[in-house]
């Protein structure tokens, strides 16, 4: 959990309360870690009720191991589990920072704008 919580304050994706990861952490889908010289330098979940809606979260690299492929490893090992076991018409999702899009678009996820847009709100 510290790991999570400390990938995602190091990567921009913002912090979690220990609650809420200890609350959200054990409802992970499917999750992937990449390590180097035995630390956990990025991840990436799938998330969601397991049948209709799924969604990706998380994907994040320590920005001194970025622009290594890192990202696309993540994203290739999560589709490949998507592709094994999400059942046919299940609508997966995710929320594309920057030029991240471009990533996920080699991977068959499109804009979905201007028919629909994703909202949001912290709580």
């Amino acid at each position: 959990m510290e790991t999570y919580r400390a990938l995602r304050a190091a990567t921009g994706l913002g912090e979690k309360s220990v609650e809420g990861a200890a609350a959200g952490l054990p409802n992970t889908w499917y999750g992937v870690t990449v390590e180097h010289a035995g630390a956990t330098v990025g991840m990436g979940r799938v998330v969601g009720d397991g049948g209709c809606h799924l969604q990706i979260v998380d994907i994040c690299v320590l920005p001194e191991h970025q622009g290594r492929g890192l990202g696309r490893q993540i994203m290739e090992e999560l589709t490949a589990e998507l592709e094994r076991r999400a059942p046919a018409g299940a609508y997966v999702s995710l929320i594309a920072d920057g030029d991240a899009r471009h990533l996920y678009a080699k991977f068959g996820f499109a804009e979905t704008a201007p028919v629909s847009v994703g909202m949001a709100r912290l709580f």
